[in-house]
């Protein structure tokens, strides 16, 4: 079986990887499309440690190929879009529909793959970068069949984190300003999740001009490329800011961005043992910096929301995926996304 595999030095495009058949509680599936996410770059770069080897890749669409016990909710034929949330769905957390905090879901690394008769880790509980895989059958969420797979496979990463961001932990409402810093493919998802919010003012910040147009159609209704001119567009400042690049010098300028109860949101990643900094007599006017994981989701409700909303034309999924590449042409992807060349480079098989 074909898969992507880093082994701590380099990453290599295998056709020796196995996994096992589904247990109690588990899904097989076949992998249609799979995007690049930063995420999987920052495990290449050191960025996000991570125990190797390691089948990477987390967000997927593909097609039920066999279940476990006890599963009932899907079954083989279904389409599927994947969560890496593997909660255990019993604990205090999953029972106030807060699964991305369930401890059974954080720094627990699977081992479903082996090379050579060696187990290979599984990364953010999915490793979609591979013919096949096996997650809980709480990741496996059902999707309409007459949704495309490649464009469907964005759902279970940047849209959850980005919209999700949007709708479920900042709470954006209706005729605020919002202010995204970065506009990769987090940061769109970002955008379009204000523009479902009835965000009134929208302003996109990204250092390549040549962003502007997707950020627009996503739902920007003014673009810089720097921080300096925000203040012009928003006098007082923003209701909410979102820094999606991960850089600590930006994080503080989405703090300095901010109204009167503004909030920043974390969504970019920096490395592990950054710190970052800011003036503390700015925040006693009710302002707050909010950390995100996977956009506060709960993935069987939010996965067939955006699926629906994305047939209703009012979720943009098709204008994300900017090129698709077959799984041999992986190091073409790669470097691609390290350059900004595309918003989202996906995987097929």
């Amino acid at each position: 079986m074909r898969g992507v595999v880093f082994d701590g030095k380099q990453v290599q495009v295998v056709d020796d990887l196995e996994v096992r058949d589904p247990g109690a509680g588990e899904v097989r599936v076949a992998v249609a499309a799979a995007g690049l996410c930063h995420s999987d770059l920052s495990v290449v770069d050191g960025t996000i440690p991570f125990p190797v080897p390691v089948v990477l890749g987390h967000e997927c669409a593909g097609v039920v190929e066999a279940v476990g016990e006890g599963v009932t909710h899907v079954a083989p034929g279904d389409h599927v879009s994947l969560s890496t949330l593997a909660n255990c769905g019993t604990c205090a957390e999953c029972d106030r529909g807060r699964p991305t905090m369930c401890r059974r879901a954080i720094g627990r690394p699977g081992r479903p793959f082996t090379r050579d008769g060696l187990p290979v880790h599984q990364f953010a509980s999915t490793s979609v970068f591979a013919e096949r895989t096996v997650v809980k059958a709480v990741q496996a969420v059902r999707i309409p069949a007459d949704i495309p797979l490649t464009p469907a496979a964005l759902i279970g990463c940047g849209v959850l984190t980005g919209v999700g961001a949007v709708l479920n932990r900042a709470r954006v409402d209706r005729g605020d300003s919002v202010l995204v810093i970065g506009t990769g493919g987090i940061g769109l998802n970002v955008l379009q999740g204000a523009r479902l919010a009835g965000a009134l003012r929208i302003v996109a910040v990204d250092t390549n001009p040549a962003k502007e147009a997707a950020a627009r159609q996503f739902g920007a209704t003014d673009f810089l490329t720097s921080m300096d001119g925000v203040r012009e567009l928003l006098p007082t400042g923003a209701d909410h800011a979102f820094e999606c690049v991960g850089r600590v010098e930006l994080i503080r300028q989405a703090i300095d961005a901010l109204d009167r109860h503004g909030q920043a949101v974390l969504l970019g990643v920096p490395p592990a043992t950054a710190e970052a900094s800011f003036r503390v007599s700015s925040m006693y006017l009710d302002k707050s910096i909010l950390g995100c994981r996977y956009g506060s989701s709960r993935p069987q409700r939010d996965i067939a929301l955006y699926a629906e909303l994305y047939r209703q034309g009012r979720l943009l999924l098709d204008e994300l995926v900017s090129e698709t590449y077959p799984i041999e042409d992986f190091d073409k992807a790669r470097a691609d996304a390290e350059a900004g060349r595309v918003a989202r480079a996906v995987l097929t098989f």
